[in-house]
């Protein structure tokens, strides 16, 4: 099976900075499950989201684990998948017109003009098919059909929704390309664990040291429930991670390994607000109730989308040849 074989050691092997990172996520999912159980009882009202937060949780990195077990394809077709669901909540909530619905089509297509380049390797054509042509041929579209009412807004809206669900998401299936001699694990799939675990615990304890410690709104307009207290918690938290494990899963070290690290916690905090207040402007709390707890799949990656394309240039800028 393809570029699984460092992985399956991971899971069946010895041990591993791998399987124990996995075994790791595992064990704070109990925790997690247990705290959902206990915490609602010991202080009322207050973590009541926690229980369907945490079943989602057991949902999503069951299924992201199987993808990485399975190997390079079907992890890029599972993040193909995401991009199609998060684009497809995105152009449900977005202000588009029946007229639109060519331009939309075309919107859809680039899921697979972007996982086609992923798939066959050719990182240029990810880096300029989207990005640039598909931006092109919006706008050209729009011209062509004749909706020159609101043409500027719905082009940016359009293509804005497009650049974050897929290419900025496709990031993440890219790097299952980076070659495994130039990683320290010699496997992908350590830089892919890395980048969704340090994002993802970015979120949670930014999460837990606002409910616990919170009283300083940071973005009262945007997204009331964050607090001062709960961000710089959640940048503290995930710059130690990155800095004493990101020499195990990256090749960065030293003063790049630092950068990342203070980064990537502001990234992930920004996509997080930059997505509120997207549905601010919309008037919705949710892009769905697809995951239980946490809203749509948008809602759930709205960091990622922010913190993969950085991890993958800095990565490509300071340690990656092939990139």
């Amino acid at each position: 099976m393809e570029d699984t074989g460092y992985f399956e050691a991971a899971l069946v092997g010895a041990p591993n900075p791998l399987s124990i990172g996995i075994a790791a996520v595992f064990i704070a999912l109990i925790i997690g499950t247990l705290a959902a159980f206990i915490l609602p009882r010991l202080q009322k009202g207050k973590w009541t989201d926690l229980g369907p937060r945490m079943y989602s949780w057991w949902v999503i990195v069951g299924i992201i684990v199987a993808a990485l077990y399975l190997g390079k394809m079907p992890f890029i077709i599972l993040f193909g998948l995401i991009s199609f669901l998060a684009l497809k909540e995105y152009l449900s909530l977005a202000p588009t017109r029946k007229e639109d619905r060519p331009i939309i089509l075309l919107a859809y297509s680039a899921i697979i003009v972007a996982y086609w380049a992923i798939a066959i390797d050719e990182y240029p054509f990810f880096l300029t098919l989207v990005p640039v042509y598909l931006f092109l041929g919006l706008a050209l579209a729009m011209a062509w059909i004749g909706r020159t009412e609101g043409y500027l807004a719905t082009v940016g809206i359009i293509y804005w929704g497009v650049v974050v669900c897929v290419t900025n998401v496709g990031y993440v299936a890219l790097l299952m390309q980076v070659p495994p001699m130039e990683l320290p694990l010699q496997s992908p799939t350590g830089l892919v664990f890395f980048l969704l675990v340090i994002t993802e615990v970015n979120d949670v304890a930014q999460y837990v040291w606002g409910k616990s410690f919170g009283k300083n709104k940071i973005t009262p307009n945007v997204s009331p429930n964050k607090t001062w207290e709960g961000a710089i918690g959640g940048f503290v938290t995930t710059f130690l991670i990155i800095w004493f494990l990101g020499p195990v899963f990256t090749p960065l070290k030293g003063l790049p390994l630092a950068l990342l690290g203070v980064l990537l916690p502001i990234a992930g905090f920004g996509g997080d607000i930059t997505m509120s207040a997207i549905k601010r402007d919309l008037g919705v709390k949710d892009t769905s109730n697809a995951l239980p707890g946490h809203g749509g799949i948008l809602d759930r990656i709205d960091s990622l989308t922010f913190t993969a394309p950085i991890y993958f240039h800095f990565l490509a800028y300071f340690a990656l040849d092939k990139f």
